[in-house]
């Protein structure tokens, strides 16, 4: 992901993108804010999300770095899919342009990183948009995209096969 761009880091030096894991209930490792723009993540790049409250916006962590501010939407992923234990946040406009709608696809005016992003997953889950693939276009983040699996591998595969017949 690293390599081809979807994760990474704008010209300015801000990090995009962030990956987590399920580790059991509702706790998982998440990279850390702003750890995009490093190529090779180590175990200092990650923060552990032990508890969070999404009506209070608030995210408990530990570790040597800062959980991602993508933390809350990656909780209600888990929340939300019992068989999912990985979700892979990437950034690419043009994928973002190509299957905005025909995807699960988030109300264009909700920001990233806030709990109203992360109650329209919860909505999404709800009306049950999640038939045939396990992505979400993130509608009021331009770029951002969301998959999720069993396995960090799955989700990666599922943005693969999406982004990749795009090149």
């Amino acid at each position: 992901m690293y390599a081809k761009g979807w994760i990474g880091a704008y010209s300015d030096g801000v990090g995009f993108g962030n990956i987590s894991m399920r580790l059991d209930g509702k706790t998982f490792l998440i990279s850390g804010t702003a750890t995009g723009v490093i190529k090779n993540l180590s175990e200092n790049h990650y923060s552990m999300v032990t508890k969070y409250d999404l009506a209070k916006n608030y995210i408990a962590c530990e570790g040597p770095v800062k959980a991602s501010s993508e933390s809350l939407t990656h909780a209600l992923i888990y929340e939300c899919s019992n068989k999912s234990n990985a979700v892979v946040h990437i950034h690419n406009l043009q994928a973002w342009k190509r299957w905005m709608h025909l995807l699960p696809t988030s109300d264009i005016s909700i920001p990233y990183g806030t709990p109203e992003l992360a109650n329209e997953v919860k909505r999404l889950f709800a009306e049950n948009k999640f038939k045939s693939e396990n992505i979400i276009v993130m509608g009021g983040h331009p770029e951002g995209i969301i998959s999720f699996g069993k396995t960090l591998d799955e989700a990666g595969q599922i943005l693969m096969d999406r982004l990749l017949v795009m090149e």
